[in-house]
């Protein structure tokens, strides 16, 4: 075998970390393997230098031998060193879950993995409307969830009977699968990762351990939730498995449409229509608010689309420490079913505004001013 020196074949310091070297390792057997160079006999050697000097310099007590004596420590068998792919061939002995492990997901020592899991979160979509919201409310809630069978308490085997140790990992949780030079752990496809396998089900819930339940909880919403806010129940998801705690349920609010308020954060927004006349003259309105009705006073001339704002009319958030404003759009209404009075009056009004047309219709004037500059070019 190769006979150059195992630091500089890896292209690491003699003073190298175990992690250096392994590293460095890992990097040479990716970019060499055979399998990813079929039809080169030079990378194959690569991959043969790098996996015996690997070999040597991982191991504590070969590393110190290499270190006093070089290739010489195991030359007639002083240290047992030996062919780098012992005598099962390429990859006879040798564990590559040791380096590949965590690219290809598998894990060491499937025997102690812990099967106990935490249960899945849940979520629970809840409508309420925009007055629950502003003064906060409590409610309750239906939930479906999975909760442990009390047949077998969670077994999932028929009372008087105990589920076996799996018989495809005896009992680990993990098998090994041989892929070419790779030996990968994974997941045994017949318990799942549980180790145990169920030889007579129980009648209540199949073997799964859990059934399907509904549960009423008692929600507390409070003031100034807004749309997709979270109130989480610790404890009220799933069941977790083998004992593993339960996971949580998550109540997402959703803010009904309202009648009369648009909400932006903590600010509220409504439309009023305001006759002709008022608009024109000048008047009082009655605006209502979610803690009853307020006054406004429309000045004369105000124009369609003016905002008046009412301080301290909105919403105070769960995190805020004020109030927000209630926006008021009042919007000029055109009148509809005029009687012949009614129209016989605004064609007088209209003939007596036109005399003046600028002086009355500003925007107007002001618009038509432009048009005609527009055309004039």
């Amino acid at each position: 075998m190769s006979k150059k020196d195992y630091y500089e074949v890896l292209g690491v310091n003699r003073d190298a970390s175990d992690d250096e070297i392994k590293k460095a390792y890992r990097k040479l057997a990716m970019k060499h393997h055979p399998d990813r160079n079929p039809d080169n006999p030079k990378a194959e050697e690569h991959f043969k230098e790098a996996k015996e000097a690997y070999e040597t310099l991982s191991d504590g007590q070969k590393r110190a031998a290499y270190d006093q004596y070089g290739h010489a420590a195991f030359e007639a068998g002083g240290m047992g060193g030996g062919s780098p792919f012992g005598a099962g061939g390429a990859a006879g002995g040798f564990d590559f879950s040791d380096i590949f492990g965590d690219i290809f997901g598998g894990a060491r020592g499937g025997a102690g993995r812990s099967n106990v899991h935490r249960g899945a979160d849940l979520r629970y979509n809840l409508e309420i409307t925009l007055e629950q919201a502003a003064r906060g409310t409590e409610t309750q809630i239906r939930v479906p969830t999975m909760a442990e069978c009390e047949t077998c308490h969670g077994s999932g085997a028929k009372p008087g009977t105990t589920p076996t140790t799996c018989s495809t990992c005896a009992g680990h949780g993990q098998v090994r699968m041989q892929q070419g030079f790779f030996s990968i752990q994974q997941t045994c496809p017949r318990c799942h990762g549980s180790g145990k396998q169920i030889n007579t089900p129980c009648g209540t819930c199949h073997g799964a351990g859990r059934v399907k339940q509904h549960k009423t909880l008692a929600v507390k919403i409070p003031a100034g939730v807004d749309n997709d806010d979270r109130i989480r129940l610790s404890g009220e998801g799933e069941h977790g498995t083998n004992g593993g705690p339960a996971g949580d349920l998550y109540v997402v609010i959703h803010i009904k449409p309202h009648a009369v308020f648009q909400r932006d954060h903590n600010d509220l927004h409504c439309e009023m229509p305001i006759s002709f006349a008022t608009a024109a003259l000048g008047g009082e309105i009655e605006i209502p608010t979610l803690d009853g009705k307020a006054l406004i006073k429309i000045p004369a001339e105000t124009q369609s689309g003016r905002q008046f704002r009412l301080r301290g009319k909105g919403i105070k958030g769960v995190r805020s420490s004020s109030h927000g404003d209630l926006h008021c759009h009042v919007i000029v209404e055109t009148p509809v079913n005029l009687t012949e009075r009614q129209k016989e009056l605004l064609r007088e009004f209209e003939a007596i505004n036109d005399t003046d047309s600028g002086r009355h219709n500003p925007r107007a004037k002001s618009w038509m001013d432009k048009v005609k500059d527009f055309f004039a070019q």
